[in-house]
């Protein structure tokens, strides 16, 4: 199955897969977003060109409530943004401390495709 992580930030968006033929988490790149709706469907077509299965996109929740917050809503709006230009699946992970485990690794990537591997890597392992 070929997934994309997805760490939403209000400017830029990390991304990183997991292919079929590899059984790693890879960086795959950055998207200059900064909340503009026509960047959506350019979004899309990415999504459409790469031939994903499934999408995982971080879901900020309180560190220690585990509960929803304001930003939350925001990744919820851009999902369903998503959701009106193509049918791949989505689905949500805790991304609590992505960030952090992001700025641990080393290598060449953006903190931002770290930060979507790490969410990616997570769900794949829960």
């Amino acid at each position: 199955m070929n997934i994309l992580g997805i760490d939403f930030g209000t400017k830029r968006i990390g991304l990183a897969v997991k292919r079929d033929a590899v059984d790693v988490v890879l960086p795959f790149g950055v998207f200059e977003w900064e909340g503009e709706d026509e960047k959506i469907q350019e979004f899309a077509k990415l999504i459409l060109k790469e031939n994903f299965d499934k999408i995982v996109i971080g879901l900020p929740v309180g560190l220690e409530s585990g509960e929803e917050t304001k930003n939350s809503k925001k990744v919820r709006e851009f999902a369903e943004k998503i959701k009106l230009k193509i049918d791949t699946p989505i689905e949500f992970a805790d991304e609590r401390y992505s960030s952090h485990e992001a700025d641990e690794m080393g290598g060449e990537a953006y903190r931002d495709e770290k930060a979507a591997m790490v969410i990616l890597q997570e769900y794949l392992q829960n």
